[in-house]
């Protein structure tokens, strides 16, 4: 089945029902954006989910931050795995001690045998390590939740040699077309689940509901 990653969550109540609804994995964004959270509010969220005995995974979302902020963080609020969304290059990943989703940022331009060779040295200096590639649009000067897609044509390829998170313009009415064209390990959302800048639980329920109707199509 596909993975299904609802990012930008800012809430207890936003994060159970996202794992009610059938999510995989919540993003908890530390970046500076209109969806950051404090340490205290993602210790909060995680705490709630581990409560209530949830298999949703946290994930902590991270722009070009030090790798020692990133672990302390991370070991203080018990997030399962780290999301690199800056500039950071491969190596750097050596110092994450969590389980990586590293960012490639991808534009209607970006010839696939080169996003692959990227992905290829990447996943080889880091062999051993657990590493899934997210795929988002490329926009200048912004790092994710932009809303925008990129040409899905592109991420066929790299989803059959990668495990790949597709993000970027999503929402649940062509969830499902993207999961067809791809067929990617997982699928991320943020702003495809918002209204008026702030998740909406119905449009969560209606996403999660579309791409388990493209996996019973598709799979």
């Amino acid at each position: 089945m596909t993975k299904i990653k609802i990012c930008g969550i800012r809430t207890e109540e936003q994060a159970i029902a996202a794992a009610r609804a059938g999510a995989d994995f919540i993003g908890l964004v530390f970046a500076p954006s209109a969806r950051q959270v404090t340490p205290d509010v993602a210790l909060k969220i995680r705490a709630v989910l581990k409560r209530r005995k949830t298999k949703t995974e946290t994930v902590g979302v991270f722009v070009n931050v030090h790798a020692d902020t990133i672990n302390r963080v991370t070991e203080l609020c018990g997030l399962d795995r780290v999301q690199l969304s800056g500039d950071e290059p491969w190596e750097y990943c050596h110092d994450i001690k969590r389980p990586i989703i590293k960012c490639i940022r991808v534009s209607r331009n970006s010839p696939p045998g080169q996003v692959m060779k990227d992905i290829d040295y990447g996943m080889r200096i880091l062999k051993g390590r657990e590493i899934v590639i997210l795929l988002d649009t490329s926009v200048p000067e912004r790092y994710g939740g932009t809303g925008g897609t990129f040409d899905w044509e592109l991420a066929g390829p790299i989803a059959r040699e990668f495990p790949v998170v597709i993000a970027g313009g999503l929402t649940p009415d062509n969830v499902a077309q993207a999961i067809k064209i791809i067929e990617p390990w997982g699928v991320d959302v943020s702003t495809g689940v918002e209204t008026g800048g702030t998740k909406d639980m119905k449009k969560i329920k209606k996403f999660i509901e579309a791409v388990r109707k493209a996996d019973a199509g598709t799979r």
